[in-house]
């Protein structure tokens, strides 16, 4: 049973934790819904990377669509589904970028081919063959034989700070469980909302 707490971020980590344990691929796995300058929204699934300052972490190219959106609209909205836990969290809030020290640092710990990506692709942008891809990531190894590949400049990271989170449970007969946290200054506010 769903019961309201005073740190959703902290019960949010908890549940995290079990959707680790139990699901297959990709427990970090969210949706992120942002908006384009003419109210266009859209969304895809990316990984949520960190917790950070209670903020939500996950890294991109800058100059991706979702990159553009989130510069023009510094806002966004997260879903998580956890198919074996049958559990939901949605959460909206507004973003910003992280610290580069942040994003140099994670973009170290990626693998090597995933860093060199990161340079070769024009993410979002029109690709007229994967020989292109190829062809640049190829001429990239050449630049870069060894570990030491530099984050590009036009990739980094954005953090969430959410200003209200849903938690929701599967029920019986449809009668879920929903919990949402709406922040007011420096304290949450919880309210049981019907399924």
């Amino acid at each position: 049973m769903l019961t309201s707490v005073s740190d959703p971020i902290k019960f949010f980590e908890t549940w995290l934790q079990e959707a680790e344990k139990r699901e297959i691929n990709n427990y970090n796995a969210m949706t992120l819904a942002t908006v384009s300058k003419d109210g266009q929204p859209s969304s895809r699934v990316v990984l949520l990377k960190d917790i950070w300052q209670d903020k939500f972490v996950f890294y991109t190219n800058l100059e991706s669509r979702k990159g553009e959106e989130l510069g023009q609209c510094p806002k966004a909205a997260l879903s998580f589904y956890w198919k074996s836990l049958d559990r939901q969290v949605r959460i909206e809030g507004s973003v910003e970028q992280v610290p580069d020290e942040m994003a140099d640092a994670y973009f170290g710990t990626r693998p090597r081919l995933s860093r060199l990506g990161a340079w070769a692709s024009d993410q979002s942008r029109p690709l007229g063959s994967l020989e292109i891809l190829q062809n640049r990531l190829e001429t990239l190894e050449k630049k870069y034989p060894d570990d030491q590949i530099p984050r590009p400049p036009h990739w980094s990271g954005f953090a969430v700070a959410a200003q209200r989170i849903e938690f929701w449970d599967q029920g019986q007969y449809r009668l879920h469980e929903r919990i949402l946290y709406t922040k007011e200054g420096n304290r949450w506010v919880s309210t049981r909302l019907y399924p």
